[in-house]
């Protein structure tokens, strides 16, 4: 099982230094994969006093292709990774082509993952439409699979319409993966069909998680492809837990037979907590801590 760290930005912020000192750091430590989650724009919380979204302008984001392709050049073989980007919020074949770019800067070490997002003000202010993002997606993916693996596409779409057009350079892995999150069936539905993973936040490896998972796997098989075609990456936290909790849930997790894990030290829903440390050595010491608690049972 393959274990992965999440960007804490919004604790850490956005100073390029303090980006690549963490990225260089956890990559040192053996992680990986290295995850960022996505925000175009934050709300202004004084106009918005309704507001009871996680995040607001406050919070600090970087695009994640801009920040990749950064740190492509600051790393050398940890994989780079959204967790997610909200693909239905913007133009397919811009993304096809900064993901292949950062692909290609990386040394082939780009995977995307991608999901139809919660927040409507993000869809307004990019001009897109809230309310069909899900099926837009499983066209994009689509799209993006066409465009990642032949030299010319010819498609034709409820969305797009590509006429016989293509990249250059295209990426390296041909396609680059990609994994979705949520955990509505009809996100599920197109992991089973499309998708190359799975990225899960809203379980942990008890009786609902395990049941989950073989729900994924039988619909995979349903779609005809073999169960290792479609990878699992599950979400566990610090804060508010134990040295003795994060290996029961890891152990959990081993025993289900998911393939990668990502620690979260930042985010905040559901049962995740943050970290009491905001700072970034504050971070790295938290993660050292739980990677060595657990690195005899990610072993095969």
């Amino acid at each position: 099982m393959r274990m992965g760290v999440s960007l804490p930005s919004t604790d850490i912020g956005g100073d390029p230094i303090v980006q690549k000192d963490f990225a260089q750091a956890v990559e040192g430590m053996g992680f990986d994969h290295l995850a960022v989650y996505d925000h175009v724009v934050g709300i202004n919380p004084e106009s918005h006093p309704d507001w009871n979204g996680p995040y607001t302008s406050g919070h600090c984001f970087h695009d994640p292709f801009a920040l990749f392709g950064f740190l492509a050049a600051h790393t050398t073989k940890i994989v780079l990774t959204t967790h997610i980007l909200i693909l239905a919020q913007r133009q397919t074949a811009l993304v096809a082509r900064q993901a292949a770019s950062v692909d290609v800067l990386s040394g082939g070490r780009m995977r995307l993952g991608i999901g139809i997002g919660w927040n409507p003000v993000e869809f307004t202010v990019l001009g897109e439409d809230f309310g069909t993002r899900g099926a837009k997606s499983l066209e994009q993916i689509e799209v993006l699979q066409a465009l990642w693996s032949a030299p010319h596409v010819t498609f034709k779409g409820r969305w797009h319409d590509l006429p016989d057009v293509g990249l250059n350079p295209m990426p390296i892995q041909q396609p680059i993966p990609i994994w979705l999150g949520g955990h509505h069936e009809n996100v599920l539905r197109r992991i089973a069909s499309h998708g190359d993973g799975w990225i899960i936040l809203a379980y942990k490896p008890d009786a609902k998680g395990a049941a989950e998972v073989e729900r994924l796997r039988t619909m995979v098989a349903k779609a005809g492809r073999p169960k290792e075609a479609v990878g699992i990456d599950a979400w566990v936290s610090i804060g508010g837990t134990t040295p003795d909790d994060w290996r029961t849930e890891i152990e959990g997790w081993r025993k289900l037979g998911i393939s990668h894990v990502t620690l979260n030290t930042a985010f905040e829903r559901m049962h995740h907590k943050p970290i009491e440390a905001k700072t970034l050595a504050g971070h790295l010491k938290a993660i050292e801590t739980y990677r060595n608690t657990v690195a005899d049972l990610l072993a095969p």
